[in-house]
């Protein structure tokens, strides 16, 4: 059974989060495949386009023989998405904002709610809201800095930056050292051409390499 705390144990096992998305689902099946062979067993696909909750659905079908994957899905604004996808069995939610409507409906749920926040108010609304896991969004406007500035003033919560973290030791480090659980990683890993192209031994090569950037370079 899949619950907020077996999918934030996942996240933080882990330290990499993978997210994308793309219309066509049978490709996003093989990229969801490919991540998996690689070595990884949580990922975000975010909602993103009109085909987003039919591909979900197609890929929480054709993917229900992987147990230990958790499945989650991003770019959630609106308690009628969160319902949506949900209803779908998205093992967690992932948002760019912080609607205190989505967390309450994603935590009576008993589901992973993670909030996107750019400033010290915007975390203290997520904290108030109960978010366990606060996304910074876009992490590369505030840099590790940031998360080493503010990390004092709210205790023992978890940080995840997303955008702009590179496939790249010193930066993965920098993000790490400055406190975070785990970075978010979207069109640097899983790129364009990857996606347009079917790239997909490169893409296994590239996940080997970040999960291998996130277990070098985390405390």
């Amino acid at each position: 059974m899949q619950n907020k705390e077996t999918a934030l144990q996942a996240i933080l096992d882990q330290g990499l989060l993978p997210l994308f998305f793309y219309e066509d689902a049978e490709v996003s099946l093989q990229v969801i495949k490919t991540l998996y062979n690689a070595g990884i067993r949580t990922l975000e696909y975010t909602n993103r386009g009109p085909a987003a909750l039919e591909n979900f659905k197609f890929l929480k079908s054709e993917l229900k023989d992987l147990q230990d994957l958790h499945l989650g899905i991003g770019t959630i604004k609106t308690v009628k998405d969160a319902e949506a996808f949900l209803a779908a069995d998205a093992d967690y939610i992932v948002a760019p904002i912080v609607e205190p409507a989505v967390g309450q409906l994603v935590g009576e749920a008993g589901m992973l709610w993670i909030p996107g926040c750019f400033t010290p108010t915007e975390i203290h609304t997520a904290q108030t809201a109960k978010a366990a896991l606060i996304k910074i969004f876009p992490a590369n406007i505030v840099g590790p800095a940031f998360i080493s500035s503010i990390r004092e003033l709210f205790p023992g919560q978890l940080f995840m930056p997303t955008g702009g973290v590179e496939m790249e030791a010193d930066n993965i480090k920098g993000w790490f050292k400055a406190g975070v659980c785990a970075v978010g990683m979207g069109s640097k890993l899983i790129s364009k051409e990857v996606l347009a192209q079917r790239q997909y031994e490169h893409l296994h090569t590239q996940t080997q390499e970040a999960i291998r950037l996130v277990q070098a370079n985390r405390p």
